[in-house]
């Protein structure tokens, strides 16, 4: 009686709301995929509503909750922020990039660890005896630029002062040549202060601490005048230089000099040299890096790509060094799988970050930004990568419960470069590729069924409605069949009382 009564407004305004609700789900859920790599639905239920229905065992044994522990550990460390080695120049490069584009190369999130690298190496406990170091130690604390330059020129009137140099260096010289001369007067004014602090470092905590930022301080800035050495054309000066500095501090990786120096010796073409650095630092007992792995492929590939080719190699076989390319190109593509778009230019480049995530997409831009040019100079590299690269993937298992050649891939990338990297015009390289959650299926399938629902029964209202009173008495056939047998089996007195019931 219920079904004979509803007219065809009725089941246009039902499906049509079914749509809409529907649509929205579906809008929401794929914004949501888009910024966090997750459907919001499973996420509420795996978070919320699984340890309601006991899916979560609450009487958990200590060990597991270690396990745990550990492993979040594990991931914390995975993600660790590294600063760019080749990072560019603040004021002479990303700031004119910035005037010309109008976009802003940096994030907010990168500047920031900018900032505390500055404070690390930079400022110490008794900076507060010197008025200049007291001025910076302020100066690397302020968020706005133009501050900062102020706060630098403020200490230069009282005396010179390495670090205030350094940071008109890196901030306010609009032009290489400006920056190299404003380092220079920090190295004169930094190395002062480093043979001073040597000479009392043993007097006390104190001046340990003083020490050891006045060194931070003196390798940052011949570091610093090496890549200026590098940028304006004098490489050979650039690489003496930077072997000089690690002579004369060998303790001090974390800087990653070497990766400097491998660049700047590719750019010489001197690949003997190439191969010895890579010797001591492509060690099983070091951490890797796309550099360093790369490099050693592009070394490889060099001894056979002049000469490769796809047909030939399927008729013959591969030779020896041929095999060795190969897998040198498949182990660096598992270290980073985001490289191979940039040099094979699948993927367009943009400014490199202060800062990257190793086997991130942040590394991936850091060095096809500098190394494209090497690979491009060696005959057929770029063509044997283009021909190998996609096999490295039919080697690593999937899912990604272990690696091949190094541990595997980390999942928490895609979060960390979505904050080192300007997504607002630079999309962010993910791997591997998440699939669509279910629930984005679902509320799209959902969403598309219904409006076409609400578009027939709009234009064909009477048609639909006999569609749909026969669909819903199909539906209904077996509960009204059920019903009859069960009038049949009960007395009909008893089944008046359960009726009133």
């Amino acid at each position: 009686m219920f079904l004979n009564t509803l007219t065809p407004k009725f089941y246009v305004a039902l499906t049509g709301t079914s749509s809409l609700i529907s649509g929205l789900i579906l809008i929401f859920e794929w914004w949501y995929f888009r910024k966090y790599g997750t459907s919001f639905i499973e996420q509420v239920s795996v978070s919320h509503l699984r340890p309601l229905l006991g899916g979560v065992d609450s009487s958990t044994p200590n060990t597991s909750n270690g396990e745990a522990n550990d492993s979040n550990r594990q991931s914390v460390s995975e993600c660790k922020v590294w600063r760019n080695p080749l990072n560019l120049f603040r004021g002479a490069e990303y700031n004119r990039y910035t005037w010309v584009t109008g976009r802003e190369p940096l994030t907010y999130y990168d500047m920031n660890l900018s900032a505390q690298d500055h404070q690390t190496f930079f400022t110490c406990d008794s900076d507060h005896l010197r008025p200049t170091d007291a001025i910076m130690q302020k100066a690397w604390r302020e968020r706005n630029p133009q501050a900062r330059i102020s706060a630098a020129h403020e200490a230069l009137e009282l005396e010179d002062c390495a670090t205030a140099f350094i940071l008109l260096a890196e901030e306010e010289a609009t032009t290489i040549m400006k920056t190299e001369r404003l380092f220079k007067q920090a190295l004169k004014a930094g190395d002062g202060c480093y043979r001073r602090s040597q000479q009392l470092q043993h007097h006390g905590a104190q001046y340990e601490a003083q020490h050891r930022r006045d060194t931070n301080v003196l390798v940052y800035i011949k570091r610093r005048l090496a890549m200026c050495s590098r940028k304006l054309g004098r490489t050979r000066e650039a690489v003496k230089m930077m072997r000089d500095l690690m002579k004369e501090f060998p303790l001090l990786s974390m800087f990653n000099i070497h990766e400097n120096l491998l660049e700047s010796l590719l750019e010489l073409q001197n690949y003997a040299d190439v191969q010895a650095v890579l010797a001591k630092y492509d060690d099983i007992s070091l951490p890797k890096s796309a550099t360093i792995c790369y490099t050693a492929a592009l070394l490889k590939a060099r001894a056979v790509s002049d000469k490769f080719s796809p047909e030939a190699a399927s008729r013959r076989g591969l030779s020896t060094a041929e095999m060795n390319a190969i897998e040198a190109i498949h182990r660096a593509v598992e270290f980073n799988p985001h490289v191979p778009k940039y040099l094979l230019e699948m993927k367009s480049l943009i400014l490199p970050p202060e800062h990257i995530l190793k086997r991130g997409d942040s590394e991936a831009i850091a060095y096809a930004f500098f190394h494209l040019q090497h690979w491009k100079r060696v005959e057929g590299a770029l063509n044997l990568l283009h021909c190998t690269w996609g096999g490295t993937f039919r080697m690593i298992p999937y899912p990604l419960e272990k690696g091949h050649l190094f541990y595997p891939y980390p999942i928490c990338t895609e979060t960390a470069d979505r904050e080192l990297l300007p997504t607002v015009f630079h999309e962010v390289s993910v791997y591997p590729k998440k699939e669509l959650p279910f629930f984005i299926l679902f509320t799209a399938g959902l969403c598309s069924f219904t409006a076409m629902l609400a578009l027939l029964t709009h234009q064909f209202p009477e048609l639909m409605g006999v569609f749909a009173k026969a669909f819903l008495s199909t539906l209904f056939a077996p509960l009204n069949f059920i019903m009859e047998k069960v009038e049949s089996i009960l007395p009909s007195s008893l089944w008046h009382q359960l009726t009133r019931i």
